[in-house]
C-alpha cells in the first residue's frame, strides 16, 4: 500500500547557509512548517570543510610565519616555530559542530529533518528514500562539489581538494595546486608556510583573475616574495605517477614548449560544479546549464514553485550570498514584497597573507562600462612596518564627473575587513572627496583608503 505523502509549507533540498537561512525566515516569518533534506553534510560546505576550518588553516599559517620570520627581527626569540599537521587538524575539528548536533538543533527548532537522496516526482513531490514529501514551495540548495579538470591521468595519479588537505596529518614535501582562483592561493600559501614546496598554475592571465589586475599583480608579488611558484596562462595536460611524486606535464597556452612539473601531491582548485545529479530536475522542468540552476533576480526557477539558491545557481558562490538569496527566495514565495536581487556591491576577499578585499568595480569594468574613470591609490601604512609587510595597495576606482566612488580594492593584511566597512561607502554613492575628507585612526590598515583619496586625480 502506497505511503501517504507528508506535507509541508515550504521543503528544501540541502543544509547548508541557504537551506538554514530560508527554513529560519520562513519559520519565524510566516509560521511555515518546514522540511529539511540533505544528503552529505549536515551545516552544509562553510563550516564543516571550507570557510571556517580552511581559514583555522591560515591563522596557524600566519603564526608560524610571524613567529618564524618577523619574531627575530624585532627581538622575539622563540628558537623557531615546528608545526605538526596532526595537531592542527585535530585543533581545527574542535571547531566544527558535530553532525549529529545539526540535525538536533534543527530539530529543535522545529523543522522537520531527513538524511538521504532528494528527488523531484512532480512539481511538489519530491522522494526521499521511501518518503514522499509534498509542498507547494520547494527550495533547491544542495550546494557544489569540486570540479574536476580534464587532465589525462588524473584519476589515476590521485588528486586532494579543500576538503581532503585538511585531513592530512602530515604536511607533503611538495604540492602543485591547480586553480589561482580564492581557494588555490590560500591553502598554496597555507602549505607553503606549512614547509611545502608550491607551485600554482592556472590557465587563465593572471592569479585572481575576477580581481582588480593591478591587486591581483600586488598579491602575486607578495606571494612570490615567500617562495611560492606562480604559473599562468599554462594548462596541466595529464598526470602520471612515478613512484612517491606526481608528474604534471604543464603546456603554455602560447604555444611553447610542454614541461613537467614534480610533486609529491596535487590539489585542484580549479572551480565547482553544482549538486544536481539524481534530483530529477527534468521531470518538474528546472532548467539547468552545467554551471547550475537557472534563476531570475527572485531565485525563481523556470518551474512553478521551485526556487534555487547559494551555490547550486553559481550566480556568486559565497556564504553570505547563499543567505542573501534565500531570504530573498522566502519574501518571493510567501508573497512579500520582495526586491530584486542586487549584486552590484559585493565585497569580497581573498584571505591570503595579505589579504586582497575589493568591492564594486575593477578599474577595467569601469573603462569598459564607459566611464571617465579615475584612480586613487597609495601602497603604504605605518602599520605595514609593524608585520614586515613589502607589498599593499590601497585603490580607488572612481568617475571623473560626479566623482563617486565606483570601486575599492585592498591589498593588505584585514583587507576584508577595511573593504567591508568601507563598502557602505559605495552603496551610499560617496565621492572620493568623501573619502578624503574622512577622520581616521592611526595607525590602522584602514588609513590607506583615505590616503588613496587624497592622492586622487
Amino acid at each position: 500500500m502506497a505511503r501517504m505523502a507528508e506535507r509541508f509549507d515550504l521543503i528544501v533540498l540541502g543544509g547548508g547557509s541557504a537551506a538554514r537561512d530560508a527554513a529560519n525566515t520562513a519559520a519565524r516569518k510566516h509560521g511555515a512548517r518546514v522540511a529539511l533534506v540533505e544528503r552529505e553534510r549536515w551545516g552544509g560546505s562553510c563550516p564543516n570543510v571550507a570557510c571556517k576550518p580552511t581559514k583555522a588553516y591560515l591563522v596557524a599559517a600566519e603564526l608560524v610565519r610571524d613567529i618564524n620570520e618577523l619574531g627575530p627581527r624585532i627581538g622575539v626569540e622563540t628558537g623557531g616555530a615546528r608545526l605538526e599537521l596532526a595537531r592542527v587538524r585535530a585543533w581545527k575539528e574542535t571547531l566544527k559542530k558535530p553532525q549529529d548536533r545539526w540535525v538536533t538543533e534543527l530539530s529543535d527548532q522545529g523543522f522537520a529533518t531527513y538524511t538521504g537522496e532528494a528527488s523531484f516526482l512532480g512539481p511538489r513531490q519530491v522522494r526521499v528514500g521511501e518518503l514522499v514529501l509534498e509542498s507547494d514551495r520547494v527550495l533547491v540548495a544542495t550546494g557544489s562539489r569540486t570540479a574536476v579538470p580534464p587532465i589525462d591521468g588524473i584519476d589515476e595519479v590521485g588528486w586532494i581538494d579543500h576538503v581532503s588537505a585538511l585531513e592530512l596529518t602530515e604536511v607533503p614535501s611538495s604540492l602543485l595546486v591547480v586553480g589561482a582562483g580564492a581557494v588555490g592561493l590560500e591553502l598554496g600559501q597555507i602549505f607553503s608556510r606549512f614547509g611545502a614546496r608550491v607551485t600554482i598554475v592556472d590557465g587563465l592571465e593572471r592569479i585572481a583573475p575576477a580581481a582588480d589586475a593591478e591587486a591581483s599583480e600586488t598579491l602575486a608579488q607578495a606571494l612570490r616574495d615567500e617562495g611560492i611558484e606562480l604559473a599562468t596562462s599554462v594548462l596541466v595536460q595529464s598526470a602520471r605517477r612515478d613512484g612517491a611524486e606526481a608528474v604534471a606535464t604543464i603546456a603554455p597556452r602560447d604555444g611553447s614548449d610542454p614541461y613537467d612539473v614534480r610533486a609529491e601531491a596535487i590539489l585542484l582548485a580549479s572551480g565547482r560544479v553544482p549538486n544536481l545529479e539524481g534530483l530529477n530536475l527534468e521531470v518538474v522542468g528546472v532548467e539547468a546549464t552545467p554551471g547550475g540552476i537557472s534563476v531570475d533576480d527572485r531565485l525563481r526557477t523556470s518551474a512553478l514553485g521551485i526556487w534555487a539558491a547559494g551555490d547550486v545557481n553559481a550566480v556568486a558562490q559565497f556564504t553570505p550570498v547563499a543567505q542573501y538569496q534565500a531570504r530573498i527566495a522566502v519574501a518571493d514565495m510567501f508573497d512579500e514584497a520582495a526586491v530584486a536581487a542586487d549584486y552590484s556591491v559585493l565585497p569580497t576577499s581573498i584571505f591570503t597573507d595579505p589579504e586582497l578585499g575589493s568591492v564594486g568595480l575593477t578599474e577595467e569594468q569601469a573603462r569598459e562600462h564607459g566611464y571617465d574613470v579615475g584612480i586613487g591609490r597609495n601602497a603604504y601604512v605605518t602599520r605595514f612596518s609593524y608585520v614586515d609587510e613589502r607589498h599593499g595597495l590601497f585603490k580607488i576606482v572612481f568617475d571623473q564627473g560626479d566623482r563617486k566612488v565606483l570601486g575599492l580594492h585592498v591589498v593588505a593584511r584585514n583587507a576584508g575587513e577595511v573593504v567591508q566597512g568601507f563598502s557602505l561607502g559605495v552603496r551610499l554613492r560617496a565621492t572620493v572627496d568623501d573619502l578624503a575628507a574622512m577622520h581616521h585612526i592611526y595607525p590602522t590598515f584602514g588609513e590607506g583608503l583615505k590616503a588613496a583619496a587624497e592622492k586622487a586625480s
